[in-house]
C-alpha cells in the first residue's frame, strides 16, 4: 500500500460514489491522503491500513430504534468495545441496535463493509443521525473510507465538523463512551 495526496489520477474502474466523495472533498477544498487496498471490511484489515495512514480508523456503527424509524451513526475508535446501554441514555433512545443493510444502502448509499462518514452526503433526507465518541471528534486526523472499502482516507477532523458536515446538511451529537480497557486489564 502507498499513500498519494488527493484524488486518483485515474479513475478507470472506481465506483461512481467514491469519485462523487472526491468531487466533493475537493470542491470543499478539504486536503485528504488516499491509499488504496484489498477490500478491507473488518477492523483487523483496517488495523493495517491505519500503519499506512497513521492514524486510527474509526470503528462507524449503523444503529437503529427498535421500531426502525430513528437511524444513527456512530463513529468510536476502532479499539474501543462498544455497550448499547452506553449510548441509549446519552441520546434518549430506549433500545438500540444493529440496522439491516437494506437501510444503510438506501440511506447512504453504502454497502456493509464501507460504513463511513462520508455517507452522510448521500443522506439528503437527513434521515441519520450522526454520533460521534468524543476522543474521534477531539482527534486531530480521522480515517474512513470514501464509501467503498477498498480505499482509506485521511484528513483533518478539524475539516469533517466544520466545512464537510455543514456541507452535506449533518450536526453531530457528541457522546462519551466508556473506556473498558482498565477492566480488562483487572
Amino acid at each position: 500500500m502507498e499513500l498519494f495526496n488527493g484524488r486518483p489520477a485515474d479513475t478507470t474502474g472506481r465506483l461512481e460514489k467514491e469519485i462523487r466523495v472526491y468531487d466533493l472533498l475537493d470542491s470543499l477544498g478539504i486536503e485528504y491522503q488516499r491509499t488504496d487496498h484489498e477490500e478491507a471490511n473488518t477492523m483487523e484489515a483496517c488495523n493495517e491500513i491505519d500503519k499506512i495512514l497513521d492514524v486510527l480508523i474509526c470503528k462507524n456503527l449503523f444503529l437503529c430504534n427498535r421500531t426502525k424509524t430513528e437511524f444513527y451513526l456512530l463513529m468510536m475508535p476502532g479499539d474501543k468495545p462498544f455497550k448499547t446501554k452506553d449510548i441509549t441514555k446519552q441520546i434518549n433512545c430506549s433500545r438500540l441496535s444493529f440496522a439491516d443493510s437494506e437501510y444503510m444502502e438506501e440511506f447512504l448509499n453504502i454497502k456493509p463493509g464501507a460504513v463511513s462518514i462520508m455517507g452522510l452526503m448521500n443522506d439528503k433526507d437527513n434521515r441519520i443521525q450522526l454520533l460521534i465518541d468524543k476522543p474521534v471528534a477531539e482527534s486531530e486526523m480521522l480515517g474512513c473510507h470514501p464509501c467503498v472499502s477498498t480505499s482509506s482516507l485521511k484528513m483533518k477532523t478539524d475539516d469533517v465538523l466544520n466545512k464537510f458536515l455543514p456541507a452535506v446538511n449533518h450536526k453531530p451529537i457528541i457522546v462519551d463512551l466508556p473506556d473498558y480497557s482498565d477492566e480488562v486489564q483487572k
